[in-house]
C-alpha cells in the first residue's frame, strides 16, 4: 500500500485520520495526518511534511506515496507540490471522507488506479440529498410567529 498523507487546514487532517481509523483500524502508520495552523511557518511545515514523507515513502515496498490535501492553491497544497516529484509522489486535493474510504479501500492497486478511485470516490460522495420527512411522522402544528410548521 502506498503511504498516504492527509495534509489540511487544523484540524481538519486529524478528523479525517480518525474518520479513516473508524472503518479501518489497521492503517497503522501507513496514513498519517498534517494540519496546518494558521502561525506555523512554511519552513517549519515544510520540513513536517518532508519528514511525514520521507517515512512513508521508505515504508512502502514500491517506495510510492499518495498526498491528499484539503484545498487547491492553499498552503497545504502548494507546500506537498513542492516536494511530490508526480512519479513516486503524488498530490490529489479537495480530500473528503469518501475520497479517504475509497483509498484505503484500494491501498493495494497501483498508484495511478489508486488516484483515480481516490478521486472517483470523493467526486461521487458528494451529492444533493433529496429532503422528506419520514413517511411515518405527522406534521405537529407549532406556534410560531411566521406560522410555519417545522419538525422536531
Amino acid at each position: 500500500m502506498p503511504g498516504l498523507l492527509i495534509i489540511a487546514h487544523a484540524p481538519l487532517a486529524s478528523a479525517l485520520k480518525l474518520a479513516a481509523q473508524h472503518c479501518f483500524p489497521d492503517v497503522g502508520g501507513q496514513l498519517q495526518a498534517l494540519d496546518v495552523p494558521a502561525n506555523l511557518p512554511r519552513d517549519e511545515l515544510e520540513a513536517q511534511a518532508r519528514q511525514m514523507l520521507g517515512a512513508l515513502v521508505e515504508a512502502d515496498p514500491r517506495g510510492e506515496a499518495l498526498v491528499l490535501a484539503d484545498v487547491f492553491g492553499a498552503t497545504p497544497c502548494n507546500i506537498v507540490q513542492r516536494l511530490a516529484d508526480g512519479v513516486q509522489v503524488k498530490v490529489v486535493t479537495g480530500v473528503n471522507v469518501p475520497m479517504l474510504w475509497r483509498a484505503l479501500n484500494y491501498a493495494g492497486e497501483p498508484l495511478d488506479q489508486l488516484i483515480l478511485r481516490a478521486v472517483a470516490g470523493g467526486t461521487q460522495g458528494v451529492m444533493q440529498v433529496a429532503s422528506s420527512r419520514p413517511q411515518n411522522q405527522a406534521i405537529h402544528p407549532t406556534h410560531d410567529q411566521d406560522h410555519r410548521h417545522h419538525q422536531q
